[in-house]
């Protein structure tokens, strides 16, 4: 990331201010004296956070563990597996409660809604809008246990990265802000394995022989699968003949609902943009554009131009907190003028860098020329993201036509008020 900034001078930039009332021009910007205003905010515009530049998620564990679909196990795994466990193989409550409660999780699912029912398989039972995994960090308060599910309670929290200077680390330099309505709780519930011990089954004479050799009273085996029984009111949960088989799907369930970190499991779910982005971060590079076939802006005769605007909603909570500053993304425009691929350089967070990436591919551009013909070609574009008051959106709404009331505030993660 810091060789990318180091060589930020030479390059050509474009600008896209937008606004969510009203779209600013869009500027090829070729002064170096730019990156000292990249990241920066309006005045007053500063989230509120319980801790600035808290230590942020970054990239997982690399020892190894089967499990894992990229052969490394997740941080709650390690953690379940180190915990003590009873002479039987089960991983108690209060350890569970140990590894959880107090911390700062990822939502895996990147789920929206703050009431989440999850089945003895960490499977969400329901549905729920899913949304930019920098809206779904999660700090666990209360965890109970009763026979049938562990229940947790929690605020969630919203990323806001501040990497954008040459001394921040896109990874370490983050804020989590909350951004769970005050005396709103998020509710998290995974169904558990009940476990019920085998009655044991007397034999006669016969059946002793029919069993060849099979002891009395054999009870069934610890590792026999779990199967399903009905609560009353017609649900349903499982039983378990064995009380390490019922911990070992409880951890894996658990496992499936939360992650620690930015693991694999959660980088292989993301969108390229943001999978491509911790590929470079890992490597503390910056993802390199350019390749067979793909020119950077200076090796060209003329050089690919924006035709259109682009229009990147911001949301209500990003509004609310006070989130503003500029992302950096990096773009290869093709021979015909599209945008072929969008990766995050530095990022902003809230759900902001989503909307900002799809509206950089609507986006339309005259190709780069090459030798008399279009080529493509990579370039970097900066996002300023902005605070707009009541008054700025009463002005947006008496230009607007025939309007006197403001238009709603867009964005795909655009939330109600409480």
């Amino acid at each position: 990331m810091r060789a990318f900034i180091e060589s930020f001078r030479e390059r050509h930039i474009l600008e896209a201010s937008l606004k969510t009332r009203s779209i600013l021009p869009i500027a090829l910007i070729c002064s170096a004296s730019f990156l000292a205003a990249l990241g920066q905010a309006p005045p007053n515009s500063q989230p509120q956070t319980e801790s600035s530049a808290s230590p942020a998620p970054g990239v997982a564990s690399q020892s190894q563990a089967p499990g894992d679909p990229a052969g490394k196990p997740t941080e709650f795994a390690i953690a379940a597996k180190n915990a003590p466990h009873s002479a039987d193989g089960v991983i108690s409550e209060e350890q569970i409660k140990q590894i959880l409660a107090g911390k700062y999780l990822f939502l895996r699912g990147d789920y929206l809604d703050n009431t989440l029912e999850f089945d003895e398989h960490g499977i969400l039972a329901g549905h729920s809008p899913r949304g930019s995994y920098t809206l779904c960090s999660i700090r666990i308060n209360k965890v109970k246990f009763s026979k049938h599910k562990v229940e947790f309670e929690g605020d969630r929290y919203a990323l806001h990265f501040l990497g954008e200077l040459p001394h921040q680390d896109p990874l370490k330099d983050v804020d989590r802000v909350k951004i769970t309505p005050k005396k709103k709780v998020v509710e998290i519930s995974v169904a558990r394995e009940e476990v019920e011990k085998p009655k044991k089954k007397k034999h006669g004479h016969n059946d002793q022989q029919k069993s060849s050799g099979a002891s009395l009273g054999a009870e069934t085996p610890a590792n026999e699968p779990s199967t399903p029984a009905d609560l009353s009111g017609g649900q349903h949960f499982t039983v378990a003949t064995s009380p390490a088989h019922a911990s070992q799907t409880l951890v894996s369930a658990l496992d499936r609902v939360f992650a620690m970190n930015v693991d694999d499991r959660m980088i292989e779910a993301m969108p390229d943009f943001w999978k491509l982005y911790y590929e470079a971060a890992a490597t503390d590079s910056s993802y390199s554009m350019t390749g067979p076939g793909v020119f950077s802006q200076n090796a060209v005769d003329q050089k690919a131009r924006l035709l259109t605007t682009i229009d990147t909603p911001s949301n209500e909570l990003a509004q609310e907190k006070g989130v503003a500053g500029m992302a950096l993304y990096h773009a290869i425009v093709g021979s015909d003028g599209k945008i072929e691929e969008v990766v995050a350089g530095r990022p902003i967070g809230f759900g902001l860098d989503e909307g900002a990436v799809g509206a950089i591919r609507k986006a339309a551009f005259q190709p780069a020329i090459k030798d008399g013909k279009p080529v493509p070609v990579a370039l970097d574009l900066v996002v300023s993201f902005r605070i707009y008051s009541n008054r700025t959106s009463q002005t947006a709404a008496q230009q607007s036509a025939g309007g006197s009331t403001p238009p709603e505030l867009p964005g795909p993660y655009s939330v109600q008020r409480q």
